[in-house]
């Protein structure tokens, strides 16, 4: 009997036929000759970089690439090359890891957990080799499927503006049978309703005089032969309201194995609802569907976005300002909501929620309350107020047509979005300072049903005189106005990666007021205790609700001095708290001081940190080494964890510096192991610099900006 050879098909000379890009980072050129010569040998046209800094890989990640391979390099960490990886143009470039020396089996699993793609070894040639080409075809069809999927959509939008601005009448088939059609359509044909149509062959409705010509014409068609997608056909049925011959043309549909058929009607007055369509909605209901298909989930919302109110500096704009606020609403949109939006008209958007259960998409409607308080839009250095109206409707499947998603968007516009469950409550007054909190003056702050009993005594008469700050402020909390910002923290060991750091501040004279640097605060010690506890509220009901998609969030609080340490009901205050958010975490809240208020007042801090966390809560020192206190304070205090101020941030930004922030670091580590941050690195060089201290956790821009609502930076 003959042999018969058996071929891997992933070892074909397809994958050779274009030429392959590889981002080799090493300090090694022989291996990297032999990587170069190995698939060179094996008949791969390659274009190969070597490098082994910093610098030069971030030039490089704003070109295409196929491959990066990753053996050794100075500067650079294979989990710093992940990070910046992700946060590129190709989020999805695959990085192969040549095996450290320290390497073992057991460790393989957890490699791929951080996003390395495969672990190979350069002393067995054919394995290495083998392991390159499954990661180069992975790499390929990713690129082919994005480049047919943005194909797609040029050409069905093309399609879709191509009908929209002819006199057509359309329909959508699938296997010959009518799944839609439009106004135009059903006249032509003499229906007077979708329902009279759907599910007729098309056969039936088209008749035409040379069958056989029309069935081979149509198969090579449903092959994806458009050749032959234009042509006339003389139609025997009686009901057709326009003369023979049919002008025919067929086009993609965006549902899978469907095909668009457009007759043109020329002139004919009936084509008119079809003209009138607007363009922004038609190109909505296409990319909605698209994305739909491209990310399917069994899990859908339509949530609307909408200014509740316009500024009339706005409408009196010129066409510059008027156009970049927009403009502006629109990022402003993008960047809270980390969700596919398209544009529905002026100033109303659309965005596609989705989620592996009920329980988690109304989890994510319900922190998309915060975006109703006020907002601020900068538009050429100033600011401008914007109110945004959101709601939403649940999708029960792919939106058939335009008609169909006015309906949705008219039930989104309609329905509000669902608030929190209401939690056991809790009596947040503070009796040893003789007043109390009223929760109820802040109508958008939606319960943990956590209630506050009104003030006893009349405001002081100095209130009179207060800073004007100070009185929007007061205003601002009564509103329920105050914004909470949450920034995910980046875990350099990957196991905390849903810890949030939370800030707050108010709009006032049209500009953003932090909080936390407010000076005229720490005059009055009541209204500062009221809003502290009113932070941690809020931030908790946050929380709470988001938990139910990443049971491992956690938040860092910041707040002031005196919550701390003339509150002397607090540390309850926190234990009923962790009670009500219901985490499985220890320690799900992390309260944050700044470092010179507790350096000014050690002995009382010190107390009352120790009372915290017997009562659950771990503590944090923001803004923490600027003193040449810091190392004594860092005996003294039982704390958790360290912010490091922005000056010793700002050291990453030279070689020399970073080596004298890592001797700052190691001096701490020494003293108390606790865990440090870098926040405010707002650039890739110092988000990518941090990678070369011992801080395990970095923050900044460059990972998620501050957002008025809990989310993952990478769910999408």
């Amino acid at each position: 009997m003959g042999s018969i050879e058996v071929r891997n098909p992933l070892l074909s000379k397809k994958l050779k036929r274009t030429e392959t890009r590889l981002l080799i980072i090493d300090d090694n050129q022989i291996r990297y000759n032999q990587i170069r010569d190995l698939l060179t040998a094996s008949e791969h046209v390659v274009q190969a970089t070597l490098l082994d800094d910093l610098q030069n890989f971030e030039k490089q990640l704003n070109l295409a690439w196929d491959l990066v391979i990753f053996g050794r390099a100075y500067d650079l960490k294979y989990d710093q090359a992940l990070s910046l990886i992700r946060l590129s143009k190709q989020p999805n470039l695959p990085l192969i890891l040549i095996e450290p020396e320290d390497y073992s089996p057991d460790q393989y699993a957890n490699y791929v957990h951080k996003g390395i793609y495969d672990i190979l070894n350069l002393e067995n040639l054919d394995y290495f080799y083998i392991g390159f080409i499954r990661a180069l075809s992975f790499s390929r069809l990713t690129q082919t499927q994005q480049h047919l999927m943005d194909e797609l959509e040029t050409a069905q939008t093309q399609a879709q503006s191509f009908v929209e601005d002819s006199n057509k009448a359309v329909a959508v088939i699938q296997e010959g049978i009518h799944l839609e059609a439009n106004d135009e359509y059903l006249k032509l044909f003499g229906f007077k309703s979708d329902d009279d149509i759907i599910g007729l062959p098309l056969l039936d409705l088209l008749q035409p005089k040379d069958l056989n010509d029309f069935k081979a014409r149509f198969k090579k068609i449903n092959q994806g032969q458009l050749d032959f997608s234009r042509f006339e056909l003389n139609s025997l049925n009686s009901h057709i309201t326009i003369q023979n011959p049919l002008k025919i043309e067929f086009i993609p549909a965006a549902e899978d194995d469907a095909l668009q058929i457009a007759i043109d009607i020329g002139n004919d007055s009936s084509s008119q609802s079809s003209a009138d369509k607007a363009p922004s909605k038609a190109n909505a209901f296409q990319l909605l569907n698209r994305t739909m298909t491209k990310q399917p989930s069994n899990i859908n919302a339509l949530v609307t976005f909408s200014m509740s109110s316009c500024n009339e500096d706005i409408l009196q704009a010129d066409w510059n300002i008027f156009t970049a606020y927009f403009q502006g609403m629109n990022n402003f949109l993008k960047e809270q909501t980390n969700a596919p939006l398209f544009k529905l008209d002026s100033g109303i958007y659309a965005g596609l929620f989705q989620a592996e259960s009920t329980a988690k998409l109304e989890s994510k409607l319900i922190g998309l309350n915060s975006l109703t308080k006020p907002q601020l839009i900068t538009v050429h250095n100033d600011s401008y107020p914007l109110n945004l109206r959101i709601g939403y409707s649940i999708l029960d499947g792919d939106i058939r047509d335009e008609s169909q998603l006015d309906q949705y968007v008219a039930k989104a516009f309609s329905t509000a979005l669902p608030k929190s469950q209401p939690a056991p409550e809790l009596d947040l007054s503070i009796p040893e300072l003789q007043f109390s909190i009223q929760e109820a003056e802040a109508p958008k702050a939606e319960p943990l049903n956590i209630n506050f009993t009104k003030p006893e005594v009349e405001a002081p008469a100095v209130i009179l005189n207060e800073p004007a700050v100070i009185k929007a402020l007061r205003t601002s909390l009564e509103r329920g106005e105050i914004h909470l910002k949450y920034q995910q923290l980046y875990d350099k060991e990957d196991l905390h990666l849903y810890t949030y750091e939370v800030t707050s501040g108010f709009i006032f004279e049209n500009k953003w007021k932090d909080i936390t640097s407010l000076r005229e605060l720490a005059e009055d010690e009541e209204l500062s205790i009221k809003l502290d506890r009113w932070i941690l509220v809020e931030s908790c009901k946050q929380l709470h609700n988001f938990i139910t998609q990443y049971p491992d969030a956690k938040l860092i609080v910041n707040l002031n001095k005196e919550v701390l340490l003339q509150d002397r009901t607090f540390p309850e205050f926190i234990s009923k708290l962790i009670t009500i958010i219901r985490s499985k975490l220890q320690y799900p809240l992390i309260l944050q001081f700044s470092e010179l208020d507790i350096s000014q007042n050690t002995a009382e801090a010190q107390k009352a940190i120790i009372e915290l966390r017997k009562n659950g809560a771990e503590i944090s020192l923001r803004d923490f080494g600027h003193s040449m206190y810091s190392e004594n304070l860092l005996r003294q205090l039982e704390i958790n964890c360290l912010t490091l101020h922005q000056s010793l941030t700002q050291m990453l930004s030279s070689d020399k510096q970073c080596e004298e922030l890592q001797a700052k670091i190691t001096a701490y580590h020494e003293i108390r192991p606790v865990q440090i941050m870098l926040r405010e690195l707002n650039d890739m060089t110092l988000f990518a610099n941090a990678w070369n201290v011992d801080a395990r956790f970095i923050q900044g821009d460059y990972f998620q900006k501050k957002l008025d609502h809990l989310i993952d930076v990478q769910d999408q």
